[in-house]
C-alpha cells in the first residue's frame, strides 16, 4: 500500500477513528486503525467490538492495499510532521511514514487479525444536524459511567406521538428531551437504547468545524446495530438489550417551590462553591427565601463559604441540598439566560429547566445531609 495525502486530513481520519479502538483488550490488533488504499480513496475503521467508527477520505493512491497502524502513536506521528503532503507505504509488517525530511517506520499488526467488518446498516432516517446536536448536548451527561448497570450506560430513543424523546440517567439524575415533529426512528421500531459512548462520538462530530450547522444526519437500525452517518464519518454500535427504567413515573406533578435565576450568575457562584469540594459526598445547600437563594457548602478538612444570588421565587421557601457537579452539568445544559429550578422536597427530584420550556427537563436527586 503506498499513497500520498495532507497531512491535516490524514490526521483527523486516523484520530477520529482511533477513538472506537480498544485502549485496554487482551486482542493489540484493536488498539489499531485499519488503512485500506483503493485508488484514490482511502477507507480507516477503529473498532473494539462495541463501537466502530469508519471514515473515507481521498488521496493519491500509488499502490493499493492494507495495513492496522496502532492508532494513538499513528496520529501522533502524522501530527508531528510538517504541513502539507505526507506519503505512507506500508510494506510486511511496517509503515513508512515521511514528510519533507523527517521519515517514521513503524510496526504494524497483521491485517489478517483485524476483525472482518460488515457493510454499514443502511441509513433509513435524515433529520436535521441542529435538532440532534442540541439534543445530545443536554442528555448524553445524564447517563452512567458505570459498566455494572449496562443499561443506564444507554441513552433511551423513543417514539412519541409529536416525534422523539431521548432520555437518560444514572440513578442520581435524569435528563430528558422532547423533538417535536423529529422523526429519527425507522418505521416499526418504537425504541431503541444506544450506548452513550456512541452518541457522544457522534456529538463530537456534529460539534466539530468540519461539519456543517444545517446539514443532515443518517440513522440506521437493524440486527441489534444502530449506524450514524454525518459527513464522510460512519459511526456504529450494539443496541442495548433490555428494559430501561420507567422514568415518567418519577418526574413530580407539582411544585410547592419555583425558583427563576440568572443562568451565568447562578453557574458563577457553583463554580466558586466548588472550590470546597474534593470528593461527591460533599453537597452544596441552597437556602431559598423570597429575592435570594444562598449557596453554602462546608467541609471539616478545608473550610465553609456563602454567596448569595437574586432570585425570583414562587411559592414556598425552602432549603434542599445537591451534588454541585451535577447541579452545574443541568444548568450547562440550558443555553437561555435564565433558569427555573423546581422543587418538591428533600426526598424527590427537583427539576431544572428554562423557564416556560417543557421539550428539556433535568431531574435531580437532592442530597440528604444532617
Amino acid at each position: 500500500m503506498k499513497f500520498r495525502c495532507e497531512r491535516d486530513m490524514l490526521v483527523d481520519a486516523i484520530a477520529n477513528c482511533g477513538r472506537a479502538s480498544a485502549s485496554r483488550s487482551t486482542s493489540a490488533v484493536l488498539g489499531g486503525v485499519k488503512l485500506t488504499c483503493r485508488g484514490n480513496r482511502l477507507d480507516l475503521v477503529g473498532t473494539d467490538l462495541d463501537l466502530t467508527i469508519r471514515s473515507a477520505i481521498e488521496v493519491i493512491g500509488i499502490d493499493d492495499g492494507s495495513c492496522v497502524l496502532p492508532s494513538r502513536l499513528g496520529a501522533d506521528v502524522v501530527r508531528s510532521l510538517d504541513p502539507g503532503a505526507v506519503t505512507v507505504e506500508s510494506s510486511e509488517g511496517q509503515v513508512e511514514i515521511s514528510a519533507s525530511r523527517a521519515r517514521f517506520v513503524v510496526n504494524t499488526f497483521p491485517v489478517e487479525d483485524f476483525p472482518v467488518m460488515g457493510e454499514v446498516v443502511a441509513h433509513q432516517v435524515r433529520l436535521g444536524h441542529d435538532d440532534l446536536l442540541d439534543a445530545l448536548r443536554q442528555v448524553v451527561r445524564a447517563a452512567s459511567g458505570d459498566d455494572a448497570r449496562p443499561l443506564l450506560t444507554g441513552v433511551l430513543m423513543e417514539r412519541t406521538e409529536s416525534g422523539v424523546r431521548l432520555v437518560a440517567t444514572d440513578s442520581y439524575r435524569l435528563a430528558l428531551r422532547n423533538l417535536p415533529g423529529v422523526q429519527a426512528l425507522p418505521e416499526g421500531i418504537e425504541r431503541i437504547i444506544v450506548p452513550a459512548r456512541c452518541l457522544a462520538e457522534l456529538q463530537r462530530a456534529l460539534g466539530s468545524g468540519g461539519k456543517d450547522a444545517g446539514s443532515e444526519v443518517g440513522i440506521g437500525v437493524a440486527d441489534l446495530e444502530v449506524s450514524f452517518e454525518v459527513g464522510g464519518m460512519h459511526i456504529g454500535a450494539r443496541l442495548l438489550d433490555g428494559k430501561f427504567p420507567d422514568y415518567e413515573q418519577l418526574i413530580p406533578t407539582g411544585y410547592p417551590s419555583q425558583l427563576v435565576v440568572g443562568r451565568e450568575s447562578m453557574l458563577e457562584a457553583l463554580r466558586r462553591v466548588r472550590l470546597l469540594v474534593r470528593d461527591n459526598t460533599t453537597a452544596v445547600r441552597l437556602s431559598i427565601t423570597t429575592g435570594t437563594v444562598e449557596l453554602s457548602v462546608s467541609s471539616h478538612e478545608i473550610g465553609h463559604m456563602t454567596e448569595q444570588v437574586d432570585a425570583d421565587l414562587e411559592g414556598d421557601e425552602a432549603t434542599v441540598s445537591f451534588n454541585p457537579a451535577y447541579l452545574v452539568d443541568g444548568i450547562e445544559a440550558i443555553e437561555e439566560d435564565e433558569v427555573e429550578i423546581q422543587i418538591t422536597d428533600t426526598s424527590k427530584p427537583s427539576t431544572v429547566r428554562a423557564p416556560g420550556d417543557s421539550e428539556y427537563r433535568y431531574l435531580l436527586m437532592p442530597v440528604r445531609v444532617s
